[in-house]
């Protein structure tokens, strides 16, 4: 007989008053609870229970005895539930992979909620705008901003739109005057990662008439802000990056009404990883955290300030 299920026979045989209420507890039969409580008796040496017709109660020894085994049976119970919380609770690497700007100016403050949250975890992020291969290179999920090409094989949740902002330096205008239309911009001088990729942002009428002019292209987001800064031109970037910027008067919006509704962005992760409660876990804090409905990205909770 297991002595566990035999021990636990017994307490409810004490705790219910009789074996057949013990036995109906348990959902098995009288005779069964029985042979436990005389297994047990026969394992011990001694008597546990003293029974008449009428009553049974505990020997001297029986009552030691069901101290002990209250005392076993709880710590079974406690660290089988320990084990299952290990069991389903996050826990391992993370590896994932984000845009330099978004990783660093929103992802990382947002990882200090999520490592607190899962603190068996531990991450390894990689800043990149390359766009990685989940499977071959080892990550379980990726921050993807833009239109997304084949995801034939990997699942994509959305995000908070990626917001850009265009502007220039008080300098830059005070010297070459302000644009007021996408047509005006083809007299002043555009900082760029890619001109090509600015005109698509203003739309088909900058587009049409080929990338805008750009005598200084830094493949740097930050660098470019820095040149911004120092009245070399205007800059198309990401509002996460400009805002302090703007806030402080460093930098000036243009032509607002373009681009209100940001690039579409993503976390993406392959079809069969989602079983792990790790990966899942960071799929659901980054929805949350980041929601598709946002409004702007000052509006994400607990977001630091860019």
């Amino acid at each position: 007989m297991n002595l566990l299920e035999s021990m636990q026979v017994y307490v409810l045989a004490v705790e219910k008053g009789s074996l057949s209420a013990a036995a109906s507890a348990l959902d098995i039969s009288a005779t069964m609870a029985g042979k436990h409580l005389r297994a047990l008796e026969g394992r011990l040496g001694m008597q546990l229970l003293s029974r008449t017709t009428r009553r049974q109660h505990m020997t001297a020894f029986g009552e030691a005895y069901y101290g002990r085994c209250k005392e076993i049976l709880r710590l079974v119970e406690e660290t089988d539930a320990q084990a299952q919380h290990h069991r389903l609770a996050p826990a391992g690497k993370l590896r994932i992979s984000a845009p330099v700007i978004f990783g660093t100016h929103a992802l990382v403050p947002a990882l200090s909620t999520y490592m607190d949250r899962y603190p068996e975890v531990s991450v390894e992020l990689v800043l990149t705008d390359r766009v990685v291969e989940l499977t071959d290179e080892g990550f379980e999920a990726a921050i993807r901003i833009g239109m997304l090409a084949d995801t034939t094989h990997l699942v994509a949740r959305p995000l908070s739109p990626y917001r850009l902002t265009l502007c220039a330096s008080p300098a830059y205008l005070a010297r070459h005057g302000t644009p007021h239309s996408v047509q005006a911009l083809r007299q002043h001088q555009c900082l760029s990662l890619d001109p090509a990729a600015l005109s698509h942002w203003l739309g088909n009428e900058a587009m049409s008439a080929g990338p805008l002019p750009s005598r200084l292209q830094i493949n740097n987001g930050e660098a470019l802000r820095l040149a911004a800064l120092q009245g070399l031109g205007i800059i198309l970037q990401s509002s996460l990056l400009l805002a302090a910027d703007i806030d402080a008067g460093g930098l000036v919006p243009l032509l607002p009404a373009h681009g209100q509704h940001g690039r579409p962005m993503h976390v993406v992760y392959s079809h069969d990883r989602y079983h792990s409660t790790r990966l899942r876990s960071f799929v659901e804090f980054m929805v949350e955290r980041f929601p598709r409905e946002a409004a702007d990205h000052r509006n994400w909770p607990g977001a630091d300030s860019p």
